[in-house]
């Protein structure tokens, strides 16, 4: 059975769970996964976990993502991007590229942001933008996020080529309305491409066109996902009691939190968790 992970550069107008089916037919109808949904207006890096490597898939979720996008200054749509109408019209000041890189600046480090109407978030089981389409506006908790990096990419003008990199739960398209409003205007999103996902970035990425062309590429290890925690390799006995559900002392360890587990073999199989000097399983993969 397959397993492992395939960054899949997701076209534009296909929905995360569109692409999603279409990769598991490809694998033969394998258990799979997205990590981090993209709007069908929205392309590309889509991690998806096939087989057991699935059993990873929240660790991705938590990782720092980078987008490139596109605003367009002076109309601002209900929606946050081209796939709304414009409720607002606005002028478009003159910009210099060096006040805009300090109004970028002040928008990097924590912060806290409102979720956008138009969005998978669930009040009462509903999707806001169910309750967007009927003309519903509901209040929406701010969420606390972090943006890392944010540059400008083109020249300054009446659209905004830009960069970001931020934690989990950004949504670009208030992030490109706020941009919008700092500059004296208002503004929506033309243009959207997510470049990587963590620890991904740099990787080349899987079209739907190569995957479905009749030759499947190599999956990247499952250990991929967790690469960050350190790794535990274990003699055949402690990998007997682990898979076994038996804690294992190790003497040489002394810290805490989640490890990879590896075999004698050197075989990834799942994550463990340290107390001490004590190694109990937190996720084992299928034999």
């Amino acid at each position: 059975m397959a397993c492992g992970i395939l960054l899949l550069d997701k076209p534009l107008g296909l929905s995360s769970n569109q692409a999603l089916q279409r990769v598991r037919r490809a694998f033969g109808g394998a258990k799979a996964g997205h990590t981090g949904s993209l709007d069908p207006l929205a392309s590309g890096m889509l991690p998806v976990c096939v087989g057991e490597a699935t059993k990873l898939a929240g660790c991705l979720l938590a990782g720092h993502k980078r987008y490139r996008f596109t605003v367009r200054l002076g109309q601002r749509t209900s929606t946050g991007d081209t796939e709304g109408e414009i409720t607002e019209r606005a002028p478009v000041p003159a910009l210099e590229a060096g006040s805009l890189s300090a109004v970028l600046a002040g928008f990097c480090g924590p912060q806290l942001q409102v979720p956008p109407m138009y969005s998978a978030l669930k009040r009462a089981g509903q999707p806001l933008y169910k309750l967007a389409r009927q003309g519903l506006e509901v209040e929406r908790a701010a969420r606390a996020i972090e943006i890392t990096r944010l540059e400008l990419l083109g020249p300054v003008g009446e659209c905004l080529e830009l960069a970001v990199e931020c934690s989990k739960g950004t949504y670009v398209r208030v992030l490109a309305e706020q941009i919008a409003v700092a500059v004296g205007s208002c503004g929506h999103v033309t243009a959207l491409r997510r470049e990587w996902v963590e620890p991904f970035a740099g990787e080349p990425l899987v079209t739907l066109e190569r995957l479905e062309g009749g030759s499947l590429p190599p999956l990247l290890p499952p250990e991929r996902a967790v690469d960050y925690l350190p790794a535990i390799h274990l003699d055949a006995a402690g990998t007997r009691a682990i898979r076994h559900g038996q804690s294992v002392t190790l003497p040489s360890a002394s810290a805490g939190g989640s490890v990879q587990l590896f075999d004698a073999a050197g075989q990834f199989f799942g994550l463990g968790r340290l107390a001490g000097s004590v190694l109990k399983v937190q996720r084992l993969f299928a034999e």
